[in-house]
């Protein structure tokens, strides 16, 4: 632990020194570049056109064409965990997020690191950059607390117009459950009684957000936009004109989407050309041995989530246009990614439980609309399921929630004034959402502070990427570092391209599994008894994470009963059984005969 702690006091040196490094190349250079930060809830690595999708993205793209795409990024399994990481760069288990407020677990309750709130141990991104003169904005999904001192405002930012809740309609502020039924949404600090006239979420946190732009941009400060579109998680919500923009494209079904974008990031140099397609979840059909009408209705939520990622796009492009049009396009660094894998949980089930109870007479009261011709209308609440998911996370396995790749590896786009790269890059350096904190100090020429109030604050676990973006190397990890993860019992370590992962069964083996994500990033081969030596050696270092973060494995967990609930866990393999794929026999023409008499 000695050696452990002065690795930490001399990694917070090193960023001190090259923070004042940095701050003396902004003054020498003029204005410090501003920084829009955009996350997408629930998108999942392959919806966005640069990564393979059919799913058009032309003003993501745009951004893309114009910096560097980045395919080894790691967020956390789930959206307040990832979020709290991004705003403190401290692990969830310090910062408030070892598991999720709706989720702790009855042995974790009432201990530090697991409040369900971003907590005051740690200090905040949007803190030190509005302390280093910059306008910190924020609009969108929150999800780190909603009591007066965890709310935005409390949390450095000077202009916000946020929902605090993790999902809720697009609408209106119905919200999910019988108990909580009206969502909260806090501007600039103070709770809203009501939301505005025509309220979208998407359109109003894009309007929102260009408005606090303009309301200071005289003053020729530099300004953090963060925007936390609560685009595409569920519920489906969009506007009409938007839900038909892939009509009957999607009832091909899951594994021809899959295929088709696998083929375009081979292409694209997305992933390397030998990489296969992660197998298709053992509970899930076949498309081609559903009937017509059921695979075009499962089509149709496909449809109306790509409408959703779309009308997400067009307003990142209003907002890009916008800051062209004022003059501060050129000098905006861009990044913009996924909070977690695609959600393939059925969210509207787990919440409305079974009859008798108030949730579910709450969703059959606000959540009654559920013809296919209202999907996506106030009062519908459609998700579009585990098969679509794992199209979502092509190539990956599972998705959110889980320590597959498909739960925990993101896109990333990161572009602007900071990138030397050469422009459409592709980079396969080994990164994660802790390490933004640190970057964009090193940008902003601010520093992370020893301490709060008093008190030592947690050393940040991320390695900025300054050096990196400059072209002066290809990643900010040697094979030698390590991260962790942990949330609802799963867990996971990665180390160079070698990851273990410990999953609740039936998604896991509920023991560790091995994985060489260099030839194997679909995880379909676990080599844990081949290579045991390796297995202890990452073992070393999740023992050293879990002695560092106070890592409590919760006693109870999401998913301790998912295994009763679904069939026993088989391969899949192609056109297995043969039985379901036979066609009718055809006797030869010139062999027919009526029956004799």
């Amino acid at each position: 632990m000695v050696g452990s702690q002065f690795r930490k006091h001399i990694t917070i040196c090193l960023t001190g020194i090259f923070v004042l490094a940095t701050s003396f190349s902004i003054q020498a250079t003029g204005k410090r570049p501003n920084i829009v930060m955009i996350v997408a809830d629930d998108m999942g690595f392959a919806d966005i056109g640069s990564f393979g999708s059919e799913i058009k993205t032309p003003n993501i793209d745009s951004l893309a064409n114009q910096g560097v795409r980045f395919t080894n990024f790691y967020t956390h399994a789930s959206c307040s965990p990832t979020r709290s990481m991004l705003l403190s760069g401290v692990d969830t288990h310090i910062n408030g997020l070892g598991n999720m407020s709706e989720w702790t677990a009855p042995n974790q309750r009432n201990i530090s690191g697991y409040e369900g709130v971003l907590n005051d141990r740690v200090t905040t991104l949007p803190k030190l950059l509005k302390d280093a003169g910059y306008h910190t904005y924020m609009v969108g999904k929150w999800h780190l607390g909603k009591a007066p001192n965890k709310i935005p405002a409390a949390r450095g930012f000077e202009r916000d117009f946020a929902l605090l809740d993790g999902a809720g309609s697009y609408w209106d502020m119905t919200n999910m459950t019988a108990t909580s039924p009206k969502s909260v949404f806090t501007e600039d600090g103070r709770y809203l009684t009501k939301l505005p006239k025509n309220y979208y979420a998407t359109k109003t946190y894009t309007d929102k957000m260009i408005s606090f732009i303009d309301s200071n941009q005289r003053d020729d400060k530099p300004f953090f936009a963060y925007i936390a579109h609560q685009a595409p998680h569920d519920p489906y919500h969009l506007p009409r004109n938007w839900r038909n923009r892939h009509v009957k494209e999607y009832d091909k079904g899951w594994d021809a989407v899959r295929t088709t974008r696998l083929k375009r990031q081979i292409e694209m140099g997305i992933m390397p050309k030998d990489t296969q397609l992660s197998e298709r979840m053992w509970f899930l059909p076949d498309p081609v041995v559903l009937a017509g009408a059921p695979r075009a209705l499962l089509g149709r939520k496909m449809e109306l989530y790509a409408g959703l990622v779309e009308n997400m796009d067009f307003h990142i492009g209003r907002l890009i246009k916008h800051l062209k049009k004022i003059g501060e396009y050129e000098n905006t660094i861009f990044l913009v990614f996924g909070d977690n894998g695609a959600e393939g949980t059925d969210l509207f089930a787990s919440i409305a439980g079974t009859p008798g109870t108030k949730n579910f007479l709450y969703a059959a009261m606000n959540w009654s609309q559920t013809h296919p011709n209202a999907w996506g209308d106030p009062g519908s609440f459609i998700g579009y399921g585990p098969m679509w998911a794992q199209a979502s996370m092509t190539p990956f396995s599972q998705y959110k929630g889980w320590m597959a790749e498909g739960g925990i590896r993101n896109a990333l786009i990161v572009s602007g004034p900071v990138v030397k790269r050469p422009k459409k890059e592709i980079n396969h350096g080994f990164m994660h959402v802790a390490d933004i904190m640190p970057t964009l100090l090193n940008v902003a020429g601010a520093q992370y502070p020893d301490s709060k109030n008093g008190k030592p604050l947690p050393p940040l676990i991320g390695k900025p990427w300054n050096e990196m973006l400059a072209g002066k190397t290809d990643s900010p990890r040697t094979e030698e570092d390590y991260m962790a993860w942990e949330v609802f019992g799963n867990r996971a370590v990665r180390q160079g391209t070698w990851k273990i992962r410990w999953q609740w069964k039936p998604f896991g083996k509920e023991k560790w599994e091995l994985f060489d994500l260099k030839s194997d990033p679909a995880e379909r081969q676990d080599l844990a008894v081949k290579y045991p030596e390796k297995v202890e050696k990452m073992l070393l270092s999740w023992s050293q994470y879990v002695a560092e973060n106070n890592v409590i494995i919760p006693n109870r967990a999401v998913f301790e009963t998912l295994e009763s609930q679904l069939p026993d866990r088989v391969p899949h393999d192609i056109g297995y059984p043969p039985l379901l794929y036979k066609r009718q026999f055809i006797p030869p023409k010139d062999m027919l005969a009526e029956p004799k008499s």
